[in-house]
């Protein structure tokens, strides 16, 4: 049975029993973002609105998602992961205004679909390429709520890094093992 309402220590340590090694982890600092701002780029269409407001299916993941995160039972790390993935749905959105600015005229006439879609084989690519260090295969593929607990992953890592989570730190050492 899919439990998708675990706690964010419980998610946070079962993932990481598949993100030990230290170059797997920093392939997914990269790959796991450029995966948000893809999937993004591939739901900004359509626009639909209600009343005087507007939504796309970008947005409507993005607030189910954020009210998950903000659910786990962490509160930092729930808003963290939703600032963060907040951040990437908007660099989605200015996709094209970033194209422009680079001025890569080739990219410039292309659909931002199709933009989305290369960035998604991107990340990964880069992702696989980590667990490939890792010698060990991709969390979701036995549990697809891994899908979610990767963005919470990453950007609780970088909070550990910064001295914050300590205890979900220490918890995720000590069943999951330490980093090599």
């Amino acid at each position: 049975m899919l439990n998708l309402f675990r706690p964010a220590t419980t998610l946070m340590v079962q993932y990481a029993q598949y993100h030990r090694d230290r170059r797997n982890i920093l392939t997914h600092l990269i790959g796991i973002p450029l995966i948000v701002m893809a999937v993004g780029m591939l739901l900004i269409r359509p626009v639909f609105t209600v009343g005087d407001y507007w939504f796309t299916p970008a947005g409507v993941a993005w607030l189910l998602s954020g009210w998950w995160y903000l659910t786990r039972g962490d509160w930092l790390l729930g808003l963290a992961t939703t600032a963060v993935n907040g951040a990437l749905m908007w660099a989605a959105y200015r996709t094209p205004v970033w194209v422009a600015w680079l001025a890569w005229p080739v990219l410039q006439d292309q659909p931002v679909w199709l933009l989305g879609l290369a960035v998604f084989f991107i990340g990964w690519v880069i992702q696989f390429i980590g667990h490939w260090f890792e010698g060990r295969k991709p969390a979701f593929v036995d549990d697809v709520v891994g899908l979610l607990v990767g963005p919470m992953f990453v950007v609780g890592e970088v909070l550990m890094a910064l001295g914050l989570l300590r205890k979900m730190q220490r918890d995720i050492d000590r069943l999951a093992g330490r980093t090599h």
